[in-house]
Order: C-alpha cells, then sequence, then structure tokens
C-alpha cells in the first residue's frame, strides 16, 4: 500500500500564521481557527435547530468546517484585505484555491477519497451548509478582533468594526443570537468569568435549597 502524505500535511496547518500583517498580542494558526470555526459551526446549527425549529445537518457542517481552510497547507494564509483588493485578485486567488484543494485531494488513499472530497471541495449541494461555515469563519475573527481589542491593541479596532457590520448585515437568525448571547463574553477578563461562576452557582444552591 502506497503511503499518503495527507495528514502530514494537515498537521502543518499549526505552522501557518494567520493576520500577519497585523501585530498580535496573541499570535493564532490555522490549526487552531480550524478547530474554533468547526465549534461555532458546531453551536450556530445547534442555534437554530433547537432555538429556531431549522433541521440543519449539523455533523456534515461540522465535518466541512474542520477541512475548512485546508488548502492553506499549501497557498498559506492570504490576509483578507489582499485577497479582496480588486477582482482580478479574488478570481486569481479562487484558482490557486482550485489547485490546492486539487493537489491535496490526490494525497488522499484512493479508498478515501469520495469521503474527503465534498469536504476539501466544495459541492454545490452543501451550499446552505457553507452559510453557517463562513458565519462561524467570520465569527471567529470577531472574536479575535474583541480578544485583541480587549487586551489594549488597537490595531483590530477597525477590523472589528466592519466584521461587527458584516455579521449583523447577514439577515441570520442564528448569528444574531450568538452575537447577543456568548459573544460578550469574550471581553471579560478570567477574573470576571470565575467570578460570574461562582455568583451563578450560589444563586442555583439557594434555589435549590
Amino acid at each position: 500500500m502506497e503511503n499518503s502524505h495527507f495528514l502530514a500535511y494537515l498537521y502543518r496547518l499549526r505552522y501557518i500564521k494567520r493576520w500577519s500583517l497585523m501585530r498580535n498580542v496573541v499570535n493564532e494558526n490555522v490549526a487552531e481557527h480550524s478547530y474554533h470555526v468547526s465549534l461555532i459551526t458546531h453551536v450556530l446549527c445547534s442555534i437554530a435547530n433547537e432555538v429556531f425549529d431549522k433541521n440543519i445537518n449539523t455533523e456534515k457542517a461540522v465535518c466541512i468546517a474542520l477541512f475548512h481552510d485546508a488548502t492553506e497547507v499549501f497557498t498559506g494564509d492570504i490576509p483578507t484585505p489582499v485577497k479582496h483588493h480588486n477582482d482580478q485578485i479574488l478570481n486569481s486567488f479562487r484558482e490557486i484555491e482550485e489547485l490546492a484543494s486539487d493537489r491535496l485531494m490526490n494525497t488522499v488513499p484512493d479508498v478515501l477519497k469520495p469521503k474527503y472530497e465534498t469536504l476539501i471541495q466544495n459541492s454545490e449541494s452543501d451550499q446552505e451548509l457553507m452559510k453557517y461555515v463562513k458565519a462561524a469563519d467570520e465569527i471567529d475573527a470577531y472574536l479575535k478582533c474583541i480578544s485583541e481589542f480587549s487586551a489594549g491593541n488597537r490595531e483590530f479596532a477597525t477590523a472589528k468594526k466592519d466584521i461587527e457590520l458584516s455579521l449583523k448585515n447577514k439577515n441570520m437568525p442564528e448569528v444574531d443570537f450568538f452575537l447577543n448571547s456568548l459573544a460578550p463574553s469574550f471581553e471579560k477578563t478570567l477574573d470576571e468569568l470565575s467570578l460570574f461562576s461562582r455568583n451563578k452557582g450560589i444563586q442555583n444552591s439557594e434555589y435549590n435549597s
């Protein structure tokens, strides 16, 4: 059986730095970003199903999220302002992404190719799920901006405003729910989070007694 380099390549996502044009208080790599996007995708889909009575395939969406930046092992992380500078650059980059996805798929063992093809190479049938993955991707960038700005790094001030506006314009109730219920905690310190948790525990204890 021929050796496959598939996972060996994916493990190298941890060496690819995000936000490379900006000063960071805490550096972030593509591997941890992929985990965060998968986590947020799960939450968004759960909100859709449990709060808004939708029928979203959460498991499939999370799997797509897990691999959504896999091609960056070949392309690197291209900063958004560069990628979207003009239509010509954006179209060229999309062509590069397609070539990178083909190259990555060539490393997958033949017997597993049908399993990973729809995860690495976007399928038309998964466009509804991709909407949640893209929203999660943007939310993770927003949470990064909040964390950096809360740490006194004004480098992320403009990005925070722009991404927040973009998220509010998505017209996705799941995103609005997330921004109102979950995102504000990212502005708090560990002591503030711990104090809230302790007080919440005391309140629950008094209620149960």
